[in-house]
C-alpha cells in the first residue's frame, strides 16, 4: 500500500529544495519560476508549489513581477544593507551573551566546527556554506535567547545565499578563530569587537563579489 505524503510534507520538502537551488545557484536571480513546470519535474499537484513560491516569497528569495510572472529575486546594494544591518544589531549582540554564557560543551562544539572549516577546500562552496552556517547558528544558541534566534530565523536562507557568494574563504576563516577565541575568553566587549569587525568585514565582502569593487563601502 502506497504511504501518501501529507500536504504539508510535500509543500515543506518542495521548498526546502528550491531553496536549496537557489542558494545553490541552479537557480539564478531572474529565473522564472512556472507552476506546472516545477509541478512535474518535482511529481506533485501544482497546490503545494504554489504555496512553497509563496513561502519564497516571503522569505526574499523570488518576487511576482507581475502577476503571473515568479522570478528569483536580483539583489541591490540596499537589500544586502538592511540583511547586515540586521545581522550587526543581533550576531554583535548574541556574541556578547555567548561570552558570558557558554559552557565548555558549547566552546568544545564550536572549536570542532572551527577544525572543520580549517579542513574544507577554498572552492567547496557548498561545504563552506555549511560550515559557516553552522558557526554563525551555533554562536547564536550559545546566547540562550530564544527570541534572538526566533528573531534571525527568518532571514537565515538569504544570509547562507550570501555567503555562498565570498570567495574570501581564508579571511572569513581567520575571523571566525579570532570570534571563537574572543567568545571562549569570557569577554563580553571582545567579543562584541570581533563580532563587529567580522559583520563589517563580511558585508564589504559581500558586496564586493555581487556588485563589484566600486559598490564596496
Amino acid at each position: 500500500m502506497t504511504k501518501i505524503e501529507p500536504l504539508g510534507a510535500v509543500r515543506e520538502r518542495v521548498t526546502a529544495d528550491l531553496r536549496q537551488e537557489i542558494i545553490a545557484g541552479s537557480l539564478r536571480p531572474g529565473d522564472r519560476l512556472v507552476e506546472r513546470e516545477l509541478a512535474e519535474r518535482f511529481g506533485v499537484s501544482r497546490v503545494p508549489v504554489r504555496e512553497a513560491i509563496r513561502a519564497l516569497v516571503a522569505e526574499g528569495f523570488v518576487h511576482f513581477e507581475t502577476p503571473r510572472r515568479t522570478v528569483v529575486r536580483r539583489l541591490t546594494p540596499t537589500d544586502v544593507k538592511e540583511l547586515f544591518e540586521l545581522r550587526e544589531a543581533l550576531e554583535v549582540y548574541a556574541a556578547g551573551l555567548a561570552a558570558s554564557r557558554a559552557t565548555r560543551e558549547d566552546l568544545a562544539e564550536v572549536q570542532e566546527l572551527i577544525d572543520r572549516a580549517a579542513a574544507t577546500e577554498a572552492g567547496d562552496a557548498e561545504a563552506i556554506t555549511d560550515v559557516n552556517s553552522r558557526l554563525h547558528d551555533r554562536i547564536v544558541a550559545m546566547a540562550g535567547n530564544s527570541l534572538l534566534t526566533e528573531a534571525l530565523e527568518p532571514v537565515a536562507g538569504r544570509l547562507r545565499w550570501m555567503t555562498r557568494r565570498n570567495e574570501e574563504w581564508p579571511q572569513l576563516l581567520v575571523e571566525h578563530r579570532e570570534l571563537y577565541e574572543a567568545i571562549a575568553s569570557g569577554d563580553p566587549d571582545r567579543a562584541r569587537a570581533h563580532a563587529l569587525t567580522h559583520v563589517r568585514t563580511n558585508y564589504r565582502s559581500t558586496v564586493r563579489h555581487l556588485f563589484g569593487e566600486e559598490a564596496a563601502p
